[in-house]
């Protein structure tokens, strides 16, 4: 099957993310790169007017040391952070 009609946002910023969830609220789905919502759209079991991809923000991306603890963006992927000389030098990450 396919989807019913919807309108893709990709927001820049996570103030963006934010302000289109609040504009659109329960007719709004986000999505973060992955494609377990496309199968239940294909079959109507999911029907959301906007999808909002949250991968590309910034915001949402890193590995920074922040003095005692090491932040980890919820975007990270997998490969940052097995690439990260960051995560490989903290001695408590082990």
């Amino acid at each position: 099957m396919i989807p019913s009609e919807f309108e893709f946002h990709t927001p820049a910023s996570l103030d963006d993310a934010i302000q289109l969830l609040t504009e659109y609220s329960e007719d709004a789905k986000i999505i973060a790169g992955g494609h377990s919502l496309l199968p239940m759209m294909k079959l109507r079991f999911a029907e959301p007017a906007h999808l909002i991809n949250i991968f590309e923000i910034p915001e949402l991306k890193g590995i920074i040391d922040e003095g005692i603890q090491i932040r980890i963006g919820a975007m990270t992927t997998e490969t940052e952070l097995i690439e990260s000389e960051l995560i490989r030098s903290d001695p408590s990450a082990h």
